[in-house]
């Protein structure tokens, strides 16, 4: 009954517009199917100019973005105002580290994370007489240098609190919140992994022979692999050999769970660092070498140059070199890679800097007078002098950067 109503339906509608078609075909002195092809003609043409105007639309759109696009990207500023100020801040004692949109404020016995606006987050207390920071996303450990104490955070508090059997050398925390710290236990090293609370994993004895003396650590984001690059002489020469942990199903059969390692002979490996689960690098005194693999990682590329490297300085994206320049007018050349090995860009420059750090993209120059802003193209946004004595720079959001000066801190906008 209801799919014969619903033709019935149909059927008047049919002769309905059949009629009104005729009708409006009379007014224009035409015949049913002229009128019908007059009308498909002009539906056509209009959805011709629809297209039309919506295909400007966008490229109008398209060309705004870039050259909105393309003015950011070239603009550079002449000057910065002062946003927030926090005068009170023992800047002598305090050091500061950007952790995930917040900032890690921490001095020999207490510990805070604070807002761009530096109002306080949370805040413990502890008793260190050097304490020294590494912060990997949410994740943070401080250490006691040459004391036997590290605090392990996130981003809501403490996690966990370990007294080491031996004095500390260095830290490392992974994304995940496993901390991997080297120790010094007089004539052998030990290389400890502890969980996010605070309890042992693993520890490794290390011998100055073999397999040589630890310069530095890195885990992988999911904590089952270490790295760790050792340095040893060899004869005459010095060798150096990364080695890769797997704390996992993968590396219980092997000789201390070492699933590959690579040895560099007359080449000094003094930094490692992963750049996700799966990628890491290794920075040397002739360029670098990248490793892929969550479980086993293999050598996938290495850059190596023929210039004295007097600084690096490295992220997740980029892997930057700088060298000595003949040039009297550029001191200074940056060579820039991607974390793939493929070189970004190089520039010269002729800026006295006593450090130089990659900041949420920006690679930023300062000393203790003057600091340098560039993107992550090599263009030059900002270079000035300050009034005080620069401590620490670093960026903290969009065009929002945190200075630490001799008097205080300030959060500051280029302009």
């Amino acid at each position: 009954m209801a799919n014969t109503i619903r033709k019935l339906k149909n059927k008047h509608k049919k002769k309905k517009l059949q009629a009104e078609k005729k009708k409006l075909a009379k007014q224009k002195g035409m015949s049913v199917d002229e009128y019908a092809d007059d009308y498909e003609r002009k539906l056509s043409r209009h959805k011709r100019n629809i297209v039309k105007k919506t295909v400007i639309t966008v490229v109008a759109i398209a060309a705004a973005v870039t050259a909105v696009g393309f003015y950011i990207e070239k603009r550079s500023y002449h000057n910065y105002k002062v946003v927030q100020s926090s005068e009170q801040e023992d800047v002598v004692s305090t050091n500061y580290v950007e952790m995930d949109g917040d900032i890690l404020r921490y001095s020999s016995d207490e510990v805070s994370l604070v807002s761009d606006k530096m109002s306080t987050l949370w805040s413990e207390t502890y008793q260190m007489q050097n304490p020294i920071a590494d912060v990997n996303g949410t994740r943070a450990v401080i250490a006691d240098k040459d004391g036997n104490t590290l605090e392990i955070y996130d981003k809501s508090g403490k996690t966990g609190s370990v007294t080491t059997s031996y004095s500390i050398i260095k830290a490392r925390v992974s994304k995940s919140g496993l901390v991997a710290a080297i120790l010094d236990g007089g004539d052998d090293t030990w290389i400890d992994f502890y969980s996010t609370d605070g309890s042992l994993i693993a520890e490794n004895q290390t011998k100055v022979d073999d397999p040589g003396y630890p310069l530095d650590i890195a885990i992988s984001e999911d904590g089952v692999v270490m790295m760790v690059t050792y340095q040893f002489v060899d004869g005459s020469d010095t060798t150096s050999y990364v080695a890769f942990y797997n704390f996992g199903d993968v590396g219980q059969n092997e000789d201390d769970r070492i699933v590959s390692g690579y040895k560099y002979e007359g080449v000094v490996v003094p930094q490692i660092q992963y750049l996700d689960n799966n990628r890491s690098v290794a920075l040397k005194d002739n360029g670098f070498t990248l490793y892929q693999g969550s479980q086993i990682p293999k050598e996938t590329k290495t850059v190596e140059v023929d210039k004295e490297i007097v600084s690096t300085f490295l992220d997740n994206d980029m892997i930057g070199l700088v060298f000595k320049n003949d040039s009297k007018d550029k001191q200074y050349t940056m060579e820039v890679y991607t974390t793939d090995g493929n070189l970004k860009f190089t520039q010269d420059f002729n800026i006295p800097y006593t450090t130089i750090k990659l900041s949420d993209g920006n690679i930023l120059m300062y000393n203790s007078s003057q600091m340098c802003v560039m993107n992550s193209r090599g263009v030059q946004k900002y270079l000035g002098s300050v009034d005080g004595t620069i401590k620490d720079f670093f960026k903290i959001g969009w065009n929002r950067y945190l200075l630490v000066l001799d008097s205080g801190v300030d959060v500051i906008k280029l302009s």
